[in-house]
């Protein structure tokens, strides 16, 4: 894992300008750090080294290939890098002189000498965003793992072509304007993340997953191709399904363990991420049956009601036998972590969650260098309520003429929240948010046309073209192009997966690990075992109104159900209750409606009236929390 950055210059690039890139990724790769450049082509890369596999001089970045053509400057891990180097010698394209050392970073730029990017891609298992430079073309290359574990931006600045794994790094450049994207605030406002391929500034880009980018000049248009795609795996594989649960269980089951066999490999400490739920415990059990010693695993606790699942990591931990480290965080420690949150995210961030996660690496890096995560796992398998909920909602509500769908819409939203939340309590859920999610879901539904458009409208916090940016117009941030044919909820699943996954999910879990240097795995994002997963029916994902049906079966093979049968809670802190309460000074500061104003971005009578609903308890966390990050970063960047 590391932090990369480069630059094509029309002119000649500038070392120290690349030395100070480098620097400023050090969090990223506190364990080595190399910059390079070519004069005469202009091109520079810089590279921050966190030390995984071959710990020794032999790993470190920039690197050569043996036959002098390719340069490569890579952030990731190749898991199947072992395989690939036994594939390479049996075509004799062993490196003359044998390998330097073990790293997977030689083995991959040694696969791309023999059989091309493209190919070398198409054969790695794991996550990466790789910068190379072909010395005989004269070409950049930039690619991006499948589904996103990795970041990497790319843009402009003047005459320059640049890239880095943060836009810190880019932000260096003195050709770098910073003018602000209002789409970009606009999705902010709406989703609470920036979707690739929009950043916060204007003239730079996310690479999206699964891409290659190739730049034939630093002023030419680049070109990008993808090499992978979910939505075509999806697409393939409902011509063939998995024909029977005990079929769907064995081949689970066998690529899960295929991917943490490679995944286990670290030349450091190495542990798991355990909040006692579903994914995590399934990875963890299954880790625990392919490693040769105790797993250790990491979960935090905290003080406030409703939010701890320290007992059940517990209690699935000493099922397992697992060596556990559980730390218990108390308010000031969490709330302390907010004025962090600028700087960890590089642009504005707005998934609460990422308090937890960032906690809970800082936790586990005082131990081990690598976690494994059980991401992945709701987008895969049906996991998220909203997933079942919207499909048996629309299915139902479409029936009726859009006048009475409408009118029923606009009732549903003069009922409070806390109605809505006892009913559903009545109903054994025990989301805290439900009452304000059913009331938003029934409102929504009578403006909307499909199941499609129903989604988007549910996750927009602004809907009915209500935005409070200003100039910026709405639009529908996760729109995909999904193949014809799918079920409703493998609709919902896979627009998941290509959005909500890479833009918010994995991009909070790295930006928050690597603050402090933890690498973090994604067993269920490994592209074979996503593969099975889109071959098994939505009738093994779903049954009984539960979603991740086919996992919590592959689960009772290792861990007694009752340990981790509970409703789906989140990894969630009380932000919505810390701004109406000891954070309400913070919060009133920020969006003071002068500061709005003066800002220019945000209508301060919109923001200031849902700010009015929130404190008087209609929930508006997740609105407010957007334009307090939003306010927060804009405020550190002045």
């Amino acid at each position: 894992m590391c932090g990369i950055a480069g630059i094509w210059a029309r002119s000649q690039v500038d070392p120290k300008l690349l030395a100070r890139m480098e620097r400023c990724l050090e969090h990223r790769g506190p364990d080595g750090s190399g910059v390079w450049s070519d004069p005469q082509s202009g091109i520079g890369f810089a590279h921050r080294r966190l030390a995984i596999v071959d710990l020794s001089p032999s790993g470190a970045q920039p690197m050569h290939s043996a036959d002098g053509r390719w340069v490569l400057s890579y952030n990731g891990e190749i898991y199947n890098h072992g395989e690939i180097r036994v594939e390479l010698e049996q075509a004799g394209r062993t490196p003359p002189g044998g390998w330097r050392g073990h790293s997977d970073t030689e083995t991959i730029l040694e696969a791309i000498a023999a059989w091309g990017l493209e190919a070398a891609l198409g054969k790695a298992v794991g996550m990466f965003a790789l910068s190379l430079w072909d010395r005989s073309e004269r070409r950049l290359h930039l690619a991006r793992d499948r589904f996103g574990e990795k970041p990497l931006y790319y843009g402009r600045c003047g005459a320059d072509f640049v890239f880095a794994s943060e836009l810190k790094a880019i932000r260096l450049h003195p050709a770098f304007d910073g003018a602000i994207d209002r789409r970009a605030v606009a999705a902010l406002a709406a989703i609470a993340v920036i979707p690739a391929p929009l950043s916060i500034y204007q003239g730079i880009a996310k690479l999206e997953p699964g891409t290659i980018l190739t730049l034939d000049a630093p002023g030419s248009e680049p070109r990008v191709a993808r090499y992978w795609s979910y939505r075509d795996v999806v697409r393939e594989d409902l011509r063939a399904p998995i024909a029977t649960e005990a079929e769907a269980l064995d081949a689970l089951d066998g690529a899960l363990r295929r991917s943490l066999a490679g995944q286990a490999v670290a030349d450091v400490p190495i542990g798991a991420f355990l909040s006692g739920g579903i994914d995590s415990s399934t990875i963890v059990a299954l880790y625990q049956a392919v490693s040769g010693s105790r797993v250790s695993t990491f979960s935090i606790g905290f003080d406030e009601s409703g939010y701890d699942e320290s007992a059940d990591a517990r209690a699935v931990a000493q099922h397992l036998g697992t060596d556990h480290h559980e730390h218990r965080v108390g308010v000031a420690e969490a709330q302390a972590v907010i004025p962090l949150l600028p700087a960890i995210y590089d642009e504005p961030f707005a998934d609460s969650s990422q308090i937890p996660t960032y906690l809970v690496s800082q936790f586990a890096r005082r131990q081990v260098t690598v976690a494994i995560t059980g991401d992945g796992g709701d987008e895969l398998f049906a996991g998220y309520n909203r997933h079942r909920a919207l499909p048996a909602a629309w299915s139902r509500l479409s029936l009726l003429p859009p006048p009475l769908r409408r009118a029923g819409g606009e009732l549903a939203g003069r009922i409070p929240e806390a109605a809505w939340s006892a009913l559903a309590r009545l109903g054994g859920q025990r989301r805290r948010d439900l009452g304000g999610k059913i009331a938003k879901g029934l409102a929504m539904a009578g403006r909307s046309t499909s199941l499609d458009q129903f989604r988007s409208a549910f996750l927009d916090e602004w809907p009915r073209g209500r935005s409070p940016v200003l100039g910026a117009g709405t639009a529908d941030w996760w729109s995909h192009n999904l193949p014809a044919g799918l079920d409703p909820i493998t609709r919902m699943t896979t627009a998941d997966a290509l959005g909500y996954l890479p833009d918010d999910i994995l991009a909070k879990v790295d930006r928050a690990s690597m603050a402090v240097s933890l690498e973090t795995r994604v067993p269920f994002l490994d592209h074979r075992v996503a593969e099975v997963a889109a071959q098994i029916p939505v009738g093994l994902k779903v049954a009984g109104g539960e979603g991740k049906a086919i996992l919590r079966k592959l689960l009772d093979r290792y861990v007694p159900r009752r340990l981790v049968e509970r409703p789906k809670a989140g990894f969630a802190v009380p932000v919505g209750q810390w701004i109406r309460g000891p954070l309400r000074d913070w919060a009133e500061d920020l969006l003071d409606p002068r500061k709005l104003a003066q800002g220019g971005y945000f209508d301060a009578r919109a923001v200031r009236d849902r700010w009015t609903d929130h404190l008087s308890g209609r929930d508006s966390t997740q609105a407010i929390w957007s334009v307090l990050m939003f306010q927060a970063w804009l405020a550190e960047q002045s």
